[in-house]
């Protein structure tokens, strides 16, 4: 491609290629498409995004194709490789000049100049390191920037090479440039701070960037850029005067307007201090040993007492308790049993830790934690009151542990209880005894201060075991503040009810059950949305052990009535699976006796199967919910089929995109209707349809698969085969082929099903797999299991239908060229 009469032409595709009309759209697309292999290209593509007075859509489109380029046909040894050649220049063109002056498009370079080194840097590339260090030293604000932006990018795809000649080569690179890295951040970093200091805001903002993506770069040289990094001094240094900076920084944020651009960089910037050592502690625990000290003082300073007032804010909080939880969980710091066994890295770092965490420290953790940490806030009681589903959805799991201040606060709880259990069930039970009787209503605080306690316990329920008689405390207290009915007690009953379902799998008397089972119904009857849809999403009442259906019987009618209406009256897919699942586990308990009371369930689960046609989850539990219901139903569930059919060749069907999450429950449905089917209906026999795809996908369902083609012999062999077996021994055929030696004893024994329920139809319709089945035997089948089998098909076609047996001997002896006393003797020889 001539760059000069190309440039024309591929500029005004890449114009057309912007368009939004897609008739003129489509054929720039496919045309620039055809030039992705065209020698020359990228280099006519450089030339156009390197030239800042072309329209920037097409600059961008030129950027993204150039990106998607390298990944297909950088590597030598791609198809339609670019040459050395033209590589080469383009190297020398990506790194010439660094003023980009639109940042999305410098980003995109940026990430084209990594994804090219992290093939040819450093053994192709040698300059681009060298250019890049001395690029960021230039005083021209736009090129500092952009090169330390590629630097960041180039260094963090370096880092991510895993093969052990790359890992050598990284730290070759680190060795080499970690020095300037770490006077490049100091640089940086004493600029931001002199400025804030004058007050020069808008200076300050640039020169917080720079201080973030050199400390983006000092990040991934320092985890990933040695493999003993303790023994470098710079490296440890670095790390130690992480926790100076953050301390300016954190003080900095005082000053700083909260509206202001530069306090959000500040912010980001203070967590990724945070994430180095996250890191550092991750993948170097024994090299982290030296600062687990100051780690622990410096977070349980700031988040623990008043030094932190008016300076932390939740993130910070949140990687700070990750840190010590981090410290506190390391398997690197826990001895062995037999102290001889443990290394001596393992016996300092759990020195460190113990001296650290003395009884006084460990009682203000926990307190603090619980009657600070676990508090509801105003927002959230505000959300209580607004929408009580989307507040019980988020506070039982909606984020993860690590981003969120509620379940992290929670987490480190449940982490340093178990590991000082003994030295904090006193100061937790001491808290329990202080509450002790009901709480004023009026008393606002008492009651959020309560309900810290009573999740702290029940988060620590397994650690308390021997320390509470929680049937006495539920008989003594907790039962009858379930039953206070003021608007301003929900948060107790919620958190009550909450702690019940904590410890009802830890300790709780199975006498007990038909009390807690009249609680739970006057709090469905109450319509107490968030306490029972916490007490669900716990733990569930019938779903365990200690059940006893004549326990739960008398209460059956009204909590399956009280609980379809709360299935109806909730409003979100999570919501609705947790009931659902309730529901399903009531049906599996109670079984044939749930038949009186499932009427408005059928009728409702057709227009709730409708209303989820975008949620693919809610549909999985009302599968599983239909599975229940179909054994509970037994016989009677062939009313269902109008409904229960088109669902199951839905879930199974693979041509259906929802088949990848309903297709388990699906197969599951499908056998336990069979299995619970009277007869064999047309509309049964026609679901069949979806069988031959799914046996090819050869999946771990081939299980299911052979049972419910098991139960369809057992039901109508003969209408059954008469329809399908000629697929079917198609499919067993290609099956056998490709298949485990389990998954080829279980085609087998279908055939033997068959033979064994219908033997004069039975051999015809599997006349094509029965000579592979009399060579086997011949040639002294290897695998037990399967030479069982095969004798067993054989066995039954020689005495039930004899007149088959024969002309299977002569086609045999016919293909083999033998006789046939001959082979018959054979057979006879092997079997014997």
């Amino acid at each position: 491609m001539d760059l000069n009469s190309a440039s024309t032409v591929v500029l005004q595709v890449l114009k057309q290629a912007t368009s939004q009309d897609t008739a003129v759209l489509k054929p720039a697309e496919e045309q620039l498409k055809q030039w992705e292999t065209q020698p020359g290209f990228y280099s006519v593509l450089l030339n156009i995004f390197t030239n800042h007075s072309l329209d920037v859509n097409v600059r961008w489109l030129a950027v993204l194709y150039f990106k998607n380029g390298i990944d297909r046909y950088w590597r030598r040894v791609a198809p339609h490789a670019l040459s050395e050649e033209e590589k080469t220049t383009l190297r020398a063109g990506l790194i010439t000049n660094f003023n980009e002056p639109v940042n999305q498009i410098a980003t995109q370079i940026s990430v084209l100049i990594a994804k090219v080194a992290r093939v040819d840097c450093p053994r192709q590339w040698p300059e681009l390191i060298p250019t890049l260090v001395e690029s960021v030293k230039v005083q021209d604000d736009l090129q500092q920037h952009r090169a330390l932006l590629t630097f960041y990018h180039v260094t963090k795809t370096l880092a991510s090479k895993r093969l052990a000649a790359d890992r050598k080569l990284f730290y070759d690179l680190t060795s080499s440039i970690y020095s300037f890295a770490c006077s490049l951040w100091n640089h940086h970093t004493d600029t931001f701070l002199q400025q804030i200091c004058t007050g020069d805001e808008a200076a300050a903002a640039n020169s917080l960037e720079r201080t973030l993506l050199s400390f983006k770069v000092l990040r991934k040289l320092t985890v990933h850029g040695f493999v003993e990094p303790h023994w470098n001094a710079e490296v440890m240094g670095f790390l130690h005067a992480v926790f100076e900076r953050l301390k300016q920084f954190l003080e900095c944020s005082r000053s700083i307007r909260a509206e202001s651009i530069c306090r959000d960089r500040l912010e980001k910037t203070i967590i990724l201090f945070t994430k180095v050592l996250l890191d550092f502690l991750d993948q170097h625990p024994f090299s982290f040993t030296a600062l687990i000290q100051r780690s622990l003082e410096f977070s349980v300073s700031y988040i623990f007492t008043e030094a932190g007032e008016g300076v932390v804010f939740e993130q910070f909080i949140v990687q700070c308790m990750n840190l010590i939880k981090m410290i506190v969980k390391n398997y690197a710091y826990k001895p062995s049993k037999n102290i001889e066994d443990s290394s001596p890295e393992t016996l300092e770092a759990h020195k460190i830790k113990t001296a650290f965490f003395t009884y006084p420290t460990l009682m203000e953790i926990c307190r603090r934690l619980v009657t600070h940490y676990f508090l509801l806030t105003k927002e959230e009681l505000t959300m209580w009151e607004e929408d009580p589903e989307s507040f019980t959805v988020e506070e039982t799991g909606g984020d993860s542990w690590k981003y969120s201040l509620r379940p992290c606060t929670e987490v480190l709880f449940t982490d340093i209880f178990h590991e000082y259990n003994q030295t904090l069930t006193p100061v937790l039970l001491e808290m329990v005894h202080s509450l002790q009787g009901s709480t004023s209503v009026e008393d606002t605080n008492a009651i959020l201060i309560k309900d810290a306690v009573y999740n702290a316990v029940g988060l620590a329920a397994y650690e308390l075991f021997d320390s509470v008689d929680f049937d006495q405390w539920f008989k003594n207290q907790l039962l009858a503040e379930l039953q206070v009915s003021h608007d301003r007690y929900k948060p107790i009953r919620r958190r009550v009810i909450w702690l019940i379902g904590q410890w009802i799998s830890v300790k709780f008397k199975s006498d007990l059950r038909p009390v807690l089972y009249e609680a739970i119904r006057n709090l469905l009857q109450d319509r107490d949305l968030v306490s029972v849809l916490f007490f669900l999403n716990v733990s569930l009442p019938v779903d365990d052990f200690e059940f006893r259906t004549d326990q739960f019987l008398p209460y059956l009618e009204s909590m399956f009535t009280l609980l379809f209406q709360l299935l109806q009256e909730v409003t979100q897919c999570d919501t609705k699976m947790h009931v659902l699942h309730v529901l399903s586990c009531v049906i599996e308990r109670v079984n044939m006796q749930i038949r009186p009371y499932v009427g408005c369930l059928v009728q409702y689960l057709p227009l709730l199967w409708k209303q989820s046609e975008e949620h693919n989850m809610l549909r999985c539990a009302i599968l599983t919910t239909l599975i229940h219901l179909v054994q509970g139903l037994g016989a009677d569930s062939k009313n269902l089929y109008p409904f229960l059919l088109p669902v199951i060749q839905l879930s199974t069907d693979v041509s259906q995109p929802p088949h990848v999450y309903l297709l388990e429950d699906g197969l599951e449905l499908w056998l336990v209707t069979l299995e619970n089917s009277p007869c064999l209906t047309p509309e049964l026999l026609r679901i069949f349809q979806n069988m031959s795809a799914l046996l090819e996908l050869s999946s771990e369902n081939l299980k299911n698969c052979f049972k419910i083609i098991n139960a369809y012999i057992f039901l109508s062999s003969s209408e059954f085969l008469q329809m399908y077996a000629v697929d079917l021994c198609r499919s067993f055929c290609e099956l056998l082929k490709d298949i485990t030696i389990e998954g080829q004893v279980q085609v087998l024994k279908v055939v033997e099903n068959v033979l064994k329920v219908n033997p004069v139809l039975g051999p015809q319709m599997f006349q094509p797999l029965l000579p592979s089945v009399f060579r086997g035997i011949i040639d002294g089948e290897r695998y037990p299991v399967v030479m069982s089998t095969y004798l067993g098909i054989m066995g039954r076609v020689l005495l039930q239908n004899a007149r088959f047996f024969s002309l299977l001997l002569s086609q045999m002896a016919c293909e083999l060229g033998q006789e046939l006393d001959e082979i018959l003797g054979n057979m006879i020889e092997m079997w014997v």
